[in-house]
């Protein structure tokens, strides 16, 4: 049985790990003076920044609507037995209501809510490839995978909360005082939601230290066989920073993977924004 796995993009993925996990990526929306570009195909995190330097305002993301749904899905049933769709966390969008009602009226179509994005969304496409080619079917698949997205761990450090104040999600007072203060805040994934942790303070390369530390300390309930550092507006001197500070902390034989926070993440988030992502046991 031919299966073929597929996710929004904001899964996140760079093209070398969609291709070889063989991920077919369904591109969601970010909207600029109102005007709909496809995530990664039309539009970059890069110009979501350029664009709120140059407007004061923020872009905003939105779903494809079940039509496109249908589309997608029929285009990939041409080729295979069976689609296994990984959605955007339902917290997040509306994506995954529209993937599954679009699945509703076609045959061997199975739409997961991964309860996350980013790269805790594409670990979760990931393993669905590892499953799929060891010949699980599609029942089972979402059987392990239900399991293993409780599991993922997905946080990240803000260099500056002027996104989160832009888009009402803290005070003009909070973000100033955060800025004076240099605190960093972590953004955690928890429930399918995103919520603030712990606050780190200093520069961003002292910070994203200290919480990468911290979020590997206990080593005995973490896979350390893959993880993600992912990033948006950050140095290469910063990126090479956490990819040593990680190999520090579980060693050479860790996959360290890195790569680009999408249009999602960078609409809320914004520039100076690190992440990293891994699954407990």
């Amino acid at each position: 049985m031919k299966i073929i796995i597929t996710a929004d993009s904001t899964c996140d993925l760079p093209l070398d790990l969609t291709e070889r996990y063989q991920i077919g990526i369904a591109p969601l929306y970010v909207n600029m003076d109102d005007k709909p570009l496809r995530d990664w195909e039309e539009v970059k995190p890069q110009d979501v920044f350029d664009y709120s330097a140059r407007t004061g305002k923020l872009a905003y993301t939105s779903a494809r609507n079940i039509g496109e749904y249908t589309e997608f899905f029929e285009k990939y049933l041409s080729e295979c037995d069976a689609v296994v769709h990984i959605s955007i966390g339902s917290g997040f969008s509306s994506s995954y209501q529209n993937a599954l009602l679009a699945a509703q009226d076609l045959e061997n179509v199975y739409v997961i809510d991964s309860g996350n994005l980013t790269s805790g969304h594409g670990l979760i496409a990931i393993r669905a490839s590892e499953l799929a080619a060891e010949g699980k079917t599609p029942e089972k698949i979402i059987e392990i995978l239900k399991d293993y997205a409780l599991k993922v761990d997905t946080s990240f450090v803000l260099d500056q909360l002027d996104y989160l104040h832009k888009g009402g999600r803290c005070s003009g007072v909070a973000a100033l005082g955060a800025n004076l203060l240099k605190l960093k805040p972590c953004i955690e994934v928890v429930d399918g939601k995103m919520q603030v942790g712990k606050k780190y303070r200093g520069s961003l390369d002292k910070c994203v230290g200290q919480y990468i530390r911290e979020r590997l300390a206990d080593t005995s309930n973490i896979d350390t066989a893959r993880v993600f550092i992912t990033y948006a507006g950050v140095t290469d001197e910063t990126i090479e920073l956490a990819r040593s500070v990680v190999r520090e902390c579980i060693g050479d034989a860790t996959e360290i993977l890195c790569s680009t926070a999408g249009c999602t993440v960078s609409c809320h988030c914004g520039p100076g924004t690190l992440g990293l992502i891994f699954v407990h046991k």
